[in-house]
Protein backbone atom coordinates (compact mmCIF):
# COMPACT_ATOMS: atom_id res chain seq x y z
CA UNK A 1 0.00 0.00 0.00
CA UNK A 2 1.34 3.32 -1.17
CA UNK A 3 2.28 6.03 1.15
CA UNK A 4 0.21 9.17 1.12
CA UNK A 5 2.15 11.86 -0.03
CA UNK A 6 3.14 14.54 2.63
CA UNK A 7 1.05 17.54 2.91
CA UNK A 8 2.38 20.68 0.80
CA UNK A 9 4.96 22.97 3.18
CA UNK A 10 2.81 25.77 4.68
CA UNK A 11 4.61 28.91 3.51
CA UNK A 12 4.41 31.71 6.20
CA UNK A 13 2.16 34.60 5.44
CA UNK A 14 3.75 37.75 4.61
CA UNK A 15 2.61 41.03 6.39
CA UNK A 16 1.04 42.24 3.19
CA UNK A 17 -1.11 38.91 2.06
CA UNK A 18 -2.53 39.00 5.29
CA UNK A 19 -6.32 38.58 5.52
CA UNK A 20 -7.85 42.68 5.97
CA UNK A 21 -9.02 43.20 9.45
CA UNK A 22 -12.88 43.11 9.86
CA UNK A 23 -13.28 47.14 9.46
CA UNK A 24 -11.10 47.28 5.80
CA UNK A 25 -14.60 46.68 4.01
CA UNK A 26 -16.03 49.72 5.88
CA UNK A 27 -12.77 52.02 4.65
CA UNK A 28 -14.67 53.93 1.76
CA UNK A 29 -18.01 54.75 4.52
CA UNK A 30 -15.81 55.80 6.96
CA UNK A 31 -13.84 58.00 4.65
CA UNK A 32 -17.37 59.62 3.17
CA UNK A 33 -18.22 60.44 6.36
CA UNK A 34 -15.32 61.59 8.06
CA UNK A 35 -14.27 64.03 4.60
CA UNK A 36 -16.94 66.07 4.46
CA UNK A 37 -16.83 66.93 8.43
CA UNK A 38 -12.80 67.88 8.17
CA UNK A 39 -13.68 69.57 4.85
CA UNK A 40 -16.31 71.93 6.13
CA UNK A 41 -14.35 72.93 9.22
CA UNK A 42 -11.12 73.35 6.89
CA UNK A 43 -13.60 76.05 5.21
CA UNK A 44 -14.89 77.22 8.42
CA UNK A 45 -11.22 78.07 9.79
CA UNK A 46 -10.12 79.67 6.90
CA UNK A 47 -12.59 82.23 6.00
CA UNK A 48 -10.35 84.65 7.59
CA UNK A 49 -7.93 84.55 5.12
CA UNK A 50 -10.18 85.45 1.91
CA UNK A 51 -11.33 88.99 4.42
CA UNK A 52 -8.05 90.69 3.39
CA UNK A 53 -5.82 90.39 0.21
CA UNK A 54 -2.78 89.44 2.12
CA UNK A 55 -2.20 88.78 5.38
CA UNK A 56 1.46 88.88 5.54
CA UNK A 57 4.95 90.17 3.80
CA UNK A 58 5.67 86.76 2.89
CA UNK A 59 2.90 86.78 0.68
CA UNK A 60 3.48 89.99 -1.05
CA UNK A 61 7.06 89.00 -1.49
CA UNK A 62 5.95 84.94 -3.02
CA UNK A 63 3.11 87.38 -5.26
CA UNK A 64 5.98 89.69 -6.41
CA UNK A 65 8.27 87.09 -7.21
CA UNK A 66 5.81 85.08 -9.17
CA UNK A 67 5.36 88.00 -11.73
CA UNK A 68 8.67 88.78 -11.97
CA UNK A 69 9.07 84.88 -13.07
CA UNK A 70 6.71 85.18 -15.25
CA UNK A 71 8.21 88.20 -16.92
CA UNK A 72 11.08 86.08 -17.68
CA UNK A 73 13.32 86.05 -14.51
CA UNK A 74 15.03 83.50 -13.26
CA UNK A 75 14.91 82.18 -9.82
CA UNK A 76 18.37 82.76 -7.07
CA UNK A 77 19.85 84.77 -10.34
CA UNK A 78 17.58 87.74 -10.81
CA UNK A 79 14.65 86.70 -8.59
CA UNK A 80 16.23 86.01 -4.96
CA UNK A 81 15.12 84.78 -1.49
CA UNK A 82 16.39 82.90 1.21
CA UNK A 83 13.79 80.18 0.85
CA UNK A 84 13.80 77.00 -1.19
CA UNK A 85 11.87 77.17 -4.85
CA UNK A 86 8.69 74.79 -4.56
CA UNK A 87 6.24 77.78 -3.52
CA UNK A 88 7.55 80.21 -5.74
CA UNK A 89 7.28 78.06 -8.49
CA UNK A 90 3.42 77.42 -6.93
CA UNK A 91 2.23 80.56 -6.94
CA UNK A 92 4.05 81.45 -10.35
CA UNK A 93 1.69 78.50 -11.94
CA UNK A 94 -1.28 79.32 -9.96
CA UNK A 95 -1.53 83.14 -10.71
CA UNK A 96 -0.62 82.62 -14.40
CA UNK A 97 -3.50 79.85 -13.99
CA UNK A 98 -5.87 82.50 -12.26
CA UNK A 99 -4.45 85.43 -12.88
CA UNK A 100 -2.38 87.80 -10.62
CA UNK A 101 -4.52 90.20 -9.39
CA UNK A 102 -5.56 88.39 -6.39
CA UNK A 103 -4.21 86.29 -4.13
CA UNK A 104 -7.86 83.71 -3.81
CA UNK A 105 -6.77 80.91 -5.46
CA UNK A 106 -3.60 80.58 -3.53
CA UNK A 107 -5.59 81.00 -0.50
CA UNK A 108 -7.69 77.51 -1.72
CA UNK A 109 -4.57 76.09 -2.55
CA UNK A 110 -3.47 76.65 1.16
CA UNK A 111 -6.82 75.28 2.68
CA UNK A 112 -6.54 72.19 0.33
CA UNK A 113 -3.26 71.92 1.74
CA UNK A 114 -4.91 72.23 5.69
CA UNK A 115 -7.24 69.59 4.39
CA UNK A 116 -4.58 67.12 2.86
CA UNK A 117 -2.68 67.39 6.10
CA UNK A 118 -5.79 66.49 8.20
CA UNK A 119 -6.72 63.77 5.84
CA UNK A 120 -3.22 61.87 6.83
CA UNK A 121 -3.57 62.72 10.68
CA UNK A 122 -6.72 61.14 10.45
CA UNK A 123 -4.98 57.86 8.23
CA UNK A 124 -1.64 57.56 10.72
CA UNK A 125 -4.27 57.16 14.03
CA UNK A 126 -6.52 55.54 12.44
CA UNK A 127 -4.46 52.92 11.31
CA UNK A 128 -2.51 52.85 15.07
CA UNK A 129 -5.66 53.48 17.07
CA UNK A 130 -8.74 52.84 15.48
CA UNK A 131 -11.78 54.74 13.75
CA UNK A 132 -12.45 57.04 16.89
CA UNK A 133 -9.08 58.17 16.87
CA UNK A 134 -8.78 58.96 13.33
CA UNK A 135 -12.35 60.79 13.33
CA UNK A 136 -10.40 62.75 16.54
CA UNK A 137 -7.23 63.81 14.49
CA UNK A 138 -8.86 64.59 11.27
CA UNK A 139 -11.02 67.02 13.10
CA UNK A 140 -8.28 68.42 16.02
CA UNK A 141 -5.90 69.56 13.09
CA UNK A 142 -8.11 72.38 12.19
CA UNK A 143 -9.61 73.36 14.93
CA UNK A 144 -5.47 73.89 16.37
CA UNK A 145 -3.95 75.12 13.13
CA UNK A 146 -5.34 78.74 13.73
CA UNK A 147 -4.17 78.57 17.18
CA UNK A 148 -1.78 81.56 17.17
CA UNK A 149 -1.94 85.40 15.40
CA UNK A 150 -4.14 85.39 12.42
CA UNK A 151 -1.19 87.34 10.65
CA UNK A 152 0.44 83.34 11.24
CA UNK A 153 -2.30 80.93 10.59
CA UNK A 154 -4.12 82.60 7.97
CA UNK A 155 -1.90 83.81 5.42
CA UNK A 156 -0.62 81.32 2.56
CA UNK A 157 2.84 81.20 3.55
CA UNK A 158 5.66 78.35 3.80
CA UNK A 159 4.50 76.28 6.73
CA UNK A 160 1.34 75.83 5.76
CA UNK A 161 2.72 74.07 2.65
CA UNK A 162 5.03 72.23 4.56
CA UNK A 163 2.36 70.68 6.92
CA UNK A 164 0.88 67.81 4.17
CA UNK A 165 4.18 66.82 3.21
CA UNK A 166 5.88 66.17 6.78
CA UNK A 167 2.29 64.30 7.26
CA UNK A 168 3.03 62.36 4.45
CA UNK A 169 5.96 61.64 5.70
CA UNK A 170 5.48 60.17 8.63
CA UNK A 171 2.21 58.09 7.15
CA UNK A 172 4.72 56.89 4.09
CA UNK A 173 7.65 55.64 7.23
CA UNK A 174 5.06 54.10 9.51
CA UNK A 175 3.55 51.60 6.33
CA UNK A 176 7.40 51.20 5.74
CA UNK A 177 7.91 52.56 2.00
CA UNK A 178 11.27 54.76 2.51
CA UNK A 179 11.29 55.59 -0.62
CA UNK A 180 8.10 57.52 -0.31
CA UNK A 181 9.23 58.75 2.42
CA UNK A 182 11.98 60.45 1.19
CA UNK A 183 10.37 62.08 -1.78
CA UNK A 184 7.77 63.76 1.27
CA UNK A 185 10.71 64.71 2.77
CA UNK A 186 12.03 65.89 -0.11
CA UNK A 187 9.17 68.07 -0.72
CA UNK A 188 8.89 69.85 2.90
CA UNK A 189 12.36 70.63 2.54
CA UNK A 190 12.29 72.43 -1.41
CA UNK A 191 9.24 74.00 0.80
CA UNK A 192 11.37 75.85 3.39
CA UNK A 193 14.81 74.20 4.90
CA UNK A 194 12.96 73.63 8.53
CA UNK A 195 10.67 71.23 6.76
CA UNK A 196 13.46 68.67 6.31
CA UNK A 197 13.11 68.28 10.45
CA UNK A 198 10.97 65.36 9.87
CA UNK A 199 13.69 63.57 8.68
CA UNK A 200 14.55 62.59 12.42
CA UNK A 201 10.95 60.85 13.28
CA UNK A 202 11.19 58.87 9.85
CA UNK A 203 14.25 57.74 10.43
CA UNK A 204 13.14 56.91 13.62
CA UNK A 205 10.29 54.48 12.58
CA UNK A 206 12.58 53.05 9.17
CA UNK A 207 14.77 51.89 12.16
CA UNK A 208 11.60 49.98 13.33
CA UNK A 209 10.33 48.55 10.37
CA UNK A 210 13.52 47.74 8.49
CA UNK A 211 15.90 46.89 11.04
CA UNK A 212 19.67 46.90 9.74
CA UNK A 213 19.29 49.82 7.77
CA UNK A 214 17.63 47.99 4.65
CA UNK A 215 15.01 51.31 3.66
CA UNK A 216 18.25 53.71 4.21
CA UNK A 217 19.02 53.88 0.12
CA UNK A 218 15.75 54.15 -0.87
CA UNK A 219 14.61 56.88 1.47
CA UNK A 220 18.38 58.79 0.84
CA UNK A 221 17.41 58.18 -3.16
CA UNK A 222 14.10 59.68 -2.80
CA UNK A 223 15.09 62.51 -0.44
CA UNK A 224 18.36 63.53 -2.65
CA UNK A 225 16.85 63.06 -6.35
CA UNK A 226 14.04 65.70 -5.70
CA UNK A 227 16.35 68.57 -4.17
CA UNK A 228 19.24 67.86 -6.89
CA UNK A 229 16.68 68.00 -9.65
CA UNK A 230 15.60 71.27 -8.17
CA UNK A 231 18.85 72.91 -8.14
CA UNK A 232 19.53 71.68 -11.50
CA UNK A 233 16.38 73.35 -12.96
CA UNK A 234 17.71 76.52 -11.16
CA UNK A 235 21.43 78.45 -10.87
CA UNK A 236 23.08 75.28 -8.88
CA UNK A 237 25.83 77.17 -7.05
CA UNK A 238 22.86 80.36 -6.45
CA UNK A 239 20.43 77.22 -5.00
CA UNK A 240 23.13 76.44 -2.67
CA UNK A 241 23.93 79.61 -1.44
CA UNK A 242 20.81 81.13 -1.36
CA UNK A 243 19.19 78.33 0.67
CA UNK A 244 22.29 76.97 2.87
CA UNK A 245 24.96 79.02 2.89
CA UNK A 246 23.95 82.46 2.20
CA UNK A 247 22.06 82.77 5.55
CA UNK A 248 24.74 82.93 8.55
CA UNK A 249 24.20 86.78 9.41
CA UNK A 250 20.21 86.38 8.91
CA UNK A 251 20.56 83.44 11.99
CA UNK A 252 22.77 84.94 13.96
CA UNK A 253 21.29 85.72 17.39
CA UNK A 254 22.64 89.70 18.11
CA UNK A 255 20.63 92.13 18.80
CA UNK A 256 16.76 92.72 20.33
CA UNK A 257 17.16 89.75 22.15
CA UNK A 258 14.41 90.52 25.18
CA UNK A 259 12.37 91.65 22.24
CA UNK A 260 12.56 88.27 20.16
CA UNK A 261 12.54 86.22 22.95
CA UNK A 262 9.12 87.70 24.16
CA UNK A 263 7.91 87.56 21.12
CA UNK A 264 8.95 83.35 21.16
CA UNK A 265 6.99 83.08 24.64
CA UNK A 266 3.81 85.20 23.24
CA UNK A 267 3.80 82.52 20.42
CA UNK A 268 4.00 79.49 22.59
CA UNK A 269 1.37 81.34 25.20
CA UNK A 270 -1.24 81.66 22.05
CA UNK A 271 -0.50 77.80 20.92
CA UNK A 272 -0.72 76.86 24.93
CA UNK A 273 -4.36 78.52 24.37
CA UNK A 274 -5.10 76.54 21.30
CA UNK A 275 -4.31 73.23 23.02
CA UNK A 276 -5.82 74.19 26.56
CA UNK A 277 -8.03 71.71 27.00
CA UNK A 278 -5.56 69.16 25.99
CA UNK A 279 -2.70 69.94 27.97
CA UNK A 280 -3.84 67.93 31.24
CA UNK A 281 -3.92 64.51 29.10
CA UNK A 282 -1.26 65.44 27.13
CA UNK A 283 0.80 65.66 30.31
CA UNK A 284 -0.30 62.33 32.00
CA UNK A 285 0.31 60.66 28.55
CA UNK A 286 3.42 62.16 28.12
CA UNK A 287 4.41 60.36 32.13
CA UNK A 288 2.90 56.81 31.01
CA UNK A 289 4.26 57.57 27.18
CA UNK A 290 4.47 54.00 25.43
CA UNK A 291 6.21 52.99 22.02
CA UNK A 292 3.33 53.75 19.99
CA UNK A 293 3.89 57.34 20.66
CA UNK A 294 7.81 57.32 20.88
CA UNK A 295 8.24 58.55 17.17
CA UNK A 296 5.79 61.36 17.83
CA UNK A 297 7.35 62.97 20.61
CA UNK A 298 10.30 62.74 18.53
CA UNK A 299 8.57 64.36 15.64
CA UNK A 300 7.48 67.21 18.32
CA UNK A 301 10.98 67.62 19.54
CA UNK A 302 12.76 68.18 16.22
CA UNK A 303 9.54 70.31 15.07
CA UNK A 304 10.68 72.55 18.18
CA UNK A 305 14.12 72.39 17.04
CA UNK A 306 12.76 73.71 13.74
CA UNK A 307 11.31 76.70 15.31
CA UNK A 308 14.09 77.81 17.40
CA UNK A 309 16.25 77.44 14.81
CA UNK A 310 17.35 80.98 13.36
CA UNK A 311 16.11 82.35 17.12
CA UNK A 312 13.41 84.22 15.52
CA UNK A 313 10.71 83.02 16.94
CA UNK A 314 7.62 83.85 13.73
CA UNK A 315 4.48 82.79 14.86
CA UNK A 316 4.01 81.07 11.50
CA UNK A 317 7.32 78.95 12.66
CA UNK A 318 5.21 76.94 15.32
CA UNK A 319 2.84 75.82 12.74
CA UNK A 320 4.93 72.75 12.65
CA UNK A 321 4.30 72.11 16.10
CA UNK A 322 0.70 71.01 15.00
CA UNK A 323 0.43 68.10 13.38
CA UNK A 324 2.56 66.15 16.10
CA UNK A 325 0.30 67.77 18.72
CA UNK A 326 -2.50 66.46 17.01
CA UNK A 327 -1.78 62.82 17.20
CA UNK A 328 -0.05 62.99 21.13
CA UNK A 329 -3.37 64.95 21.57
CA UNK A 330 -5.48 61.83 19.98
CA UNK A 331 -3.23 59.04 22.13
CA UNK A 332 -3.46 60.86 25.12
CA UNK A 333 -7.75 61.14 24.28
CA UNK A 334 -7.85 57.76 23.75
CA UNK A 335 -8.31 56.87 27.82
CA UNK A 336 -10.63 59.09 28.53
CA UNK A 337 -14.36 57.99 28.90
CA UNK A 338 -15.83 59.36 25.66
CA UNK A 339 -18.00 62.66 27.72
CA UNK A 340 -14.33 63.75 28.69
CA UNK A 341 -12.94 63.33 24.94
CA UNK A 342 -16.12 65.32 23.75
CA UNK A 343 -15.75 67.64 26.51
CA UNK A 344 -11.95 68.53 25.66
CA UNK A 345 -13.49 68.36 21.74
CA UNK A 346 -15.59 70.94 22.54
CA UNK A 347 -13.28 73.67 24.43
CA UNK A 348 -11.33 73.71 21.71
CA UNK A 349 -14.21 74.08 19.39
CA UNK A 350 -14.60 77.39 21.85
CA UNK A 351 -11.10 78.39 21.68
CA UNK A 352 -11.17 78.06 17.82
CA UNK A 353 -14.25 79.94 17.52
CA UNK A 354 -12.00 82.70 19.44
CA UNK A 355 -9.01 82.75 17.28
CA UNK A 356 -11.69 83.10 14.38
CA UNK A 357 -13.11 86.37 15.89
CA UNK A 358 -9.74 87.41 16.10
CA UNK A 359 -8.88 86.94 12.35
CA UNK A 360 -12.46 88.20 11.42
CA UNK A 361 -12.17 91.53 13.50
CA UNK A 362 -8.47 92.44 13.66
CA UNK A 363 -7.00 95.62 12.14
CA UNK A 364 -4.38 95.45 9.56
CA UNK A 365 -2.99 98.47 10.09
CA UNK A 366 0.39 97.53 8.14
CA UNK A 367 -1.88 96.66 4.91
CA UNK A 368 -3.61 99.67 5.55
CA UNK A 369 -0.52 101.42 4.92
CA UNK A 370 0.99 99.35 2.10
CA UNK A 371 -2.60 100.36 0.36
CA UNK A 372 -2.22 104.07 0.83
CA UNK A 373 1.55 103.68 -0.12
CA UNK A 374 0.74 101.81 -3.71
CA UNK A 375 -1.95 104.53 -4.11
CA UNK A 376 0.84 106.80 -4.06
CA UNK A 377 3.22 104.66 -6.06
CA UNK A 378 0.35 104.63 -8.72
CA UNK A 379 -0.43 108.22 -8.39
CA UNK A 380 2.80 108.89 -9.54
CA UNK A 381 3.85 106.36 -12.26
CA UNK A 382 3.29 104.35 -15.24
CA UNK A 383 2.64 100.84 -15.62
CA UNK A 384 5.76 100.30 -17.79
CA UNK A 385 8.00 102.33 -14.47
CA UNK A 386 10.16 100.56 -12.21
CA UNK A 387 10.15 101.60 -9.16
CA UNK A 388 11.77 101.12 -5.38
CA UNK A 389 10.75 100.29 -2.31
CA UNK A 390 13.14 100.79 0.64
CA UNK A 391 11.43 98.55 3.59
CA UNK A 392 10.28 95.10 4.69
CA UNK A 393 6.66 95.59 2.60
CA UNK A 394 7.35 93.56 -0.69
CA UNK A 395 3.69 93.41 -1.25
CA UNK A 396 3.50 97.53 -1.86
CA UNK A 397 4.98 96.78 -5.51
CA UNK A 398 2.36 93.94 -6.28
CA UNK A 399 -0.70 96.42 -4.67
CA UNK A 400 0.55 98.93 -6.98
CA UNK A 401 1.10 96.73 -10.03
CA UNK A 402 4.77 98.19 -10.33
CA UNK A 403 7.91 96.16 -11.25
CA UNK A 404 10.46 96.59 -8.83
CA UNK A 405 13.80 97.88 -9.81
CA UNK A 406 15.81 95.60 -7.87
CA UNK A 407 15.82 91.42 -7.49
CA UNK A 408 15.96 93.19 -3.70
CA UNK A 409 12.61 93.03 -2.71
CA UNK A 410 13.68 94.24 1.02
CA UNK A 411 15.57 96.39 2.69
CA UNK A 412 16.52 92.67 5.27
CA UNK A 413 18.42 91.22 2.42
CA UNK A 414 20.49 94.32 2.14
CA UNK A 415 21.18 94.97 5.73
CA UNK A 416 20.14 91.89 7.87
CA UNK A 417 17.36 93.54 9.45
CA UNK A 418 14.55 91.43 10.38
CA UNK A 419 11.87 90.28 12.81
CA UNK A 420 12.60 93.43 15.05
CA UNK A 421 15.95 92.45 14.71
CA UNK A 422 18.46 96.26 15.07
CA UNK A 423 21.84 97.00 15.47
CA UNK A 424 24.71 96.01 16.35
CA UNK A 425 24.25 93.54 12.94
CA UNK A 426 22.09 95.79 11.11
CA UNK A 427 24.19 97.80 8.20
CA UNK A 428 25.48 97.79 5.22
CA UNK A 429 28.92 95.43 5.89
CA UNK A 430 25.19 92.56 7.10
CA UNK A 431 24.43 92.61 3.66
CA UNK A 432 23.46 89.36 1.98
CA UNK A 433 27.66 89.19 0.23
CA UNK A 434 28.02 90.67 -3.10
CA UNK A 435 24.70 92.31 -3.02
CA UNK A 436 24.94 96.09 -3.19
CA UNK A 437 27.66 96.24 -5.78
CA UNK A 438 24.57 94.36 -7.91
CA UNK A 439 21.79 96.80 -6.70
CA UNK A 440 23.92 99.78 -7.75
CA UNK A 441 24.37 98.25 -10.90
CA UNK A 442 20.72 97.79 -11.56
CA UNK A 443 19.92 101.03 -10.72
CA UNK A 444 22.63 102.19 -12.75
CA UNK A 445 21.25 100.27 -15.64
CA UNK A 446 17.81 100.77 -15.26
CA UNK A 447 17.22 103.79 -12.83
CA UNK A 448 13.90 103.62 -10.98
CA UNK A 449 11.51 106.52 -11.71
CA UNK A 450 10.33 106.43 -8.01
CA UNK A 451 12.38 105.66 -4.80
CA UNK A 452 10.01 104.93 -2.07
CA UNK A 453 12.04 105.26 2.06
CA UNK A 454 9.41 103.32 3.52
CA UNK A 455 12.09 102.52 6.57
CA UNK A 456 10.19 105.20 8.73
CA UNK A 457 12.61 105.48 11.03
CA UNK A 458 13.75 101.95 11.18
CA UNK A 459 17.85 100.91 11.83
CA UNK A 460 18.02 100.47 8.44
CA UNK A 461 16.98 103.73 6.94
CA UNK A 462 19.03 105.41 4.13
CA UNK A 463 20.59 107.71 6.66
CA UNK A 464 22.33 105.30 8.01
CA UNK A 465 23.36 103.44 4.72
CA UNK A 466 26.15 105.43 3.24
CA UNK A 467 25.91 104.09 -0.41
CA UNK A 468 22.05 104.65 -0.63
CA UNK A 469 22.14 108.20 1.27
CA UNK A 470 24.44 109.04 -1.29
CA UNK A 471 22.67 107.77 -4.44
CA UNK A 472 19.31 109.84 -2.94
CA UNK A 473 21.66 113.03 -2.80
CA UNK A 474 23.33 112.78 -6.18
CA UNK A 475 20.57 111.67 -8.55
CA UNK A 476 16.93 112.11 -6.32
CA UNK A 477 14.99 114.86 -4.61
CA UNK A 478 12.07 114.22 -2.21
CA UNK A 479 8.83 115.22 -2.46
CA UNK A 480 7.05 117.47 0.09
CA UNK A 481 3.97 114.66 0.59
CA UNK A 482 4.89 111.83 2.44
CA UNK A 483 2.40 109.02 3.30
CA UNK A 484 2.52 107.75 6.61
CA UNK A 485 6.28 109.22 7.04
CA UNK A 486 6.89 107.39 4.04
CA UNK A 487 8.98 109.35 1.97
CA UNK A 488 8.95 109.63 -1.92
CA UNK A 489 12.15 110.79 -4.24
CA UNK A 490 11.71 111.44 -7.86
CA UNK A 491 14.98 111.41 -9.73
CA UNK A 492 16.01 114.84 -10.37
CA UNK A 493 16.32 116.79 -13.66
CA UNK A 494 20.55 116.15 -13.02
CA UNK A 495 20.05 112.83 -12.24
Amino acid sequence: MLAEPPPPALRPVRPEHRAAPATAPRTAPYWRRLLPVVALLVLITRIPSFRHPLWSPDEGYLAVQARMLADGGALYETVVDRKPPLLPWLYEAVLALCGDGTLYAVKVLAAVAHLLTAALLAAIARERWGDRAGRTAGVLHPLLSVGLNPEDTQAATFEVFILPFTAAAIWCAGRGRPGAAGLAVAGALLTKQTGGAVLVPVLWLLRRSAPGGAGLPRLAAGLALPVLAAALLTDPSGFVFWTVTGSAAYAAFTGSGLHVLSRGLANTALLALACSALLAPLARARRTARGDTADLWVWLASSAVAVVAGLHFFGHYFLQLVPPLVLLATAALRPLSRERAASALLTSVGVCALFLTWGMLAPRPELAHAQRLADAVRARTAPTDRVLVWGMHPETYWLAGRTPASRYLTAGLLTNYSGGRDSPRVGERYAVTGAWPVLLAELRSRPPLLIVDDSRGGPYAPGRLPTLRALLARQYEPLAATVDGAVLYVRSSGG
